[in-house]
């Protein structure tokens, strides 16, 4: 599996060029060994398939791997009043309890939903 190095550090545009970059590489088979080794945390897109929901399982050594599921539009509530149509999906955290605390596991998964339902897609892409 390719692994994108510091990508803490890096912004969406660079992300979206290296992860295009490498999947066309590991489609040719033109990948080094290095490129493949020392991965700490996966994502993989198992919605690319139609699927709503999976529970990924770790690639060790890694520590935790976060799928992603299809994204559909339903029918939600907002401010506890109104319905409405809008793109949902959902996301799948599995993690090793030894390396992470279900609390820290939990406050990440909230911080990735908020950042999702706050961005401005539009303007990102």
């Amino acid at each position: 599996m390719p692994v994108v190095r510091h990508a803490d550090r890096k912004g969406l545009t660079q992300l979206a060029k290296e992860v295009a970059d490498l999947a066309e590489r590991a489609r040719s088979k033109k990948l080094s060994p290095e490129e493949v080794q020392g991965g700490t945390f996966t994502i993989t897109n198992h919605g690319g398939f139609g699927s709503l929901f999976s529970t990924p399982i770790i690639h060790q050594p890694q520590i935790a791997i976060l799928g992603i599921g299809a994204i559909q539009k339903r029918a939600v509530v907002l401010n506890h009043e109104a319905i409405a149509i809008r793109s949902m999906g959902y996301l799948s955290l599995s993690f090793d309890h030894r390396v992470i605390d279900g609390a820290t596991a939990d406050q990440f998964m909230g911080k990735v939903k908020g950042n999702l339902e706050q961005s401005q897609w539009e303007q990102i892409l």
